[in-house]
């Protein structure tokens, strides 16, 4: 057990805990307020706001149940991301004094929720949606910036709290 932490090791839990703080939001608004969020996975697998005649329009789904799948899916993969955050963040801070060797074992909980989140904001909204479902033709329901900008977030988080933690010397 080590009687001081390094900088790295409060800096990796802090930015731990704030990455699941945003994912629990995400998906209880996504829960409490699901009016707002289905329109736009509705418009966007619909397509109907995409440039008009657009070559790719054979792709546009108008199946409510499909909408309404995507959305739960959505919802469950936001509610995984900060279920696996909450357990990484919980086991980083227990180990918060213990050695360097215990602390980065207890980092995969956080490396899975982070996994998962990067897939669901780069993977689901930036290749799915973005491009196989044209998002970023349209104006009103375009979520490219802000899945772009979490996605970033989420590696910045990721690379840092993989990087190994030591002992102090």
């Amino acid at each position: 057990m080590r009687s001081s932490m390094s900088s790295g090791t409060v800096c990796a839990s802090a930015t731990l805990r704030a990455s699941t703080a945003y994912a629990a939001i995400v998906a209880y608004d996504n829960i409490v307020d699901y009016g707002s969020n289905y329109e736009f996975v509705r418009h966007v697998l619909n397509m109907d706001t995409t440039f008009p005649g657009n070559a790719l329009m054979h792709r546009a789904i108008a199946d409510k149940s499909v909408w309404t799948a995507a959305y739960a899916l959505i919802i469950a993969a936001e509610g995984l991301t900060a279920f696996l955050l909450v357990i990484g963040a919980l086991a980083l801070l227990v180990r918060l004094t213990a050695s360097a060797a215990i602390f980065n074992r207890a980092k995969v909980w956080a490396v899975a929720g982070m996994t998962v989140g990067f897939g669901l904001w780069f993977f689901g909204f930036l290749v799915v949606a973005g491009e196989y479902f044209a998002m970023w033709q349209s104006k009103e329901w375009n979520g490219q910036d802000a899945a772009f900008r979490i996605t970033m977030v989420i590696l910045g988080v990721l690379v840092f709290v993989s990087l190994p933690d030591g002992d102090p010397a």
